[in-house]
């Protein structure tokens, strides 16, 4: 998967569940993330229940392979993160939309699967993930009250929260752009305990605890700064102009070397080319902020 070889990833993964099949491993007391699910029950003609056991950047990310399941399967029921039920009503491919909660679904189904394992199991392609873009769409009417017309308009996101710290930087760190980058306004879309007022930052306060409102904002901005985290995903899945910070060592996801993503078209990567230093990979991501700009005038991609 980081090599962008799906082919071989999709053998290797073959390999692993025919091992489970054999061993007759069982999960179901591991926490939900560390859950394997399908078992390689055929999904085509079949009644689909799609768990989602993931964080929600995960959900985010994998929510674009419910229309090809459906274009398959007889009827395909998503069981999903509350926070997520909103937005997800905008992708396509679910004939059901269930809010996840410990215990079983309530649901008749014949086979399932967790959403992460969707692409393996419709032997996904490198180059269809890109095709799928945007895939999920803002529903509510929430702005954010400071956008002006004059600057370029740009959300930040500066923690990843605690499981991974690797992943985040201080906010004051991602302020040296508010210098580097005169006429872009900052807004602070920051969630979580790592949220803080960012006006002495020179931040503009905006954002929600609310997903759905969180996707009406994003979709205002000209552009997002994010680490890896949900609102890179949400900016992806929506369309919106993403530029991603990753320290040296990211996610799979993210691959190797690359500067784009397959996964988002409209992003863009900015990598630590050390480990836990972020100077290299903002003072690129401000000149490239202030370069699109200068191009276009206002619009930044």
């Amino acid at each position: 998967m980081q090599a962008g070889d799906l082919a071989r990833a999709w053998a290797i993964s073959d390999a692993v569940l025919a091992n489970r099949l054999r061993r007759r491993d069982q999960c179901w007391h591991r926490p939900r993330h560390e859950q394997f699910i399908w078992r390689g029950a055929p999904l085509a003609g079949r009644r689909v229940l799609v768990r989602c056991y993931h964080g929600l950047g995960d959900t985010i990310q994998f929510l674009r392979f419910l229309e090809p399941l459906r274009a398959i399967a007889a009827h395909v029921i998503l069981w999903v993160q509350p926070e997520l039920l909103t937005l997800a009503r905008t992708a396509r491919g679910s004939d059901e939309i269930l809010p996840l909660h410990d215990g079983d679904a309530g649901v008749s189904y014949d086979v399932d699967i967790e959403i992460m394992e969707l692409p393996h199991a419709l032997r996904t392609t490198l180059s269809q993930l890109a095709h799928r873009v945007p895939y999920l769409h803002a529903t509510s009417h929430a702005r954010i009250s400071t956008i002006s017309s004059e600057n370029v308009s740009v959300g930040i996101v500066w923690s990843a929260g605690d499981w991974d710290q690797r992943r985040s930087l201080d906010a004051a760190a991602l302020a040296t752009l508010v210098d580097r980058c005169p006429s872009v306004a900052f807004h602070n879309l920051q969630r979580g305990p790592a949220r803080i007022d960012g006006t002495a930052l020179g931040f503009r306060n905006a954002g929600s605890d609310d997903i759905a409102i969180l996707a009406s904002q994003v979709c205002e901005l000209d552009l997002v700064v994010s680490v890896d985290t949900m609102l890179a995903h949400l900016a992806g899945a929506l369309g919106i102009p993403v530029y991603i910070l990753l320290h040296s060592d990211c996610d799979w996801r993210w691959m190797k070397e690359r500067s784009d993503s397959p996964w988002y078209p409209t992003a863009r990567l900015f990598r630590q080319d050390r480990p836990g230093d972020w100077n290299a990979a903002l003072a690129s991501l401000a000149t490239t902020v202030q370069a699109a700009r200068a191009m276009t005038g206002r619009a930044v991609t």
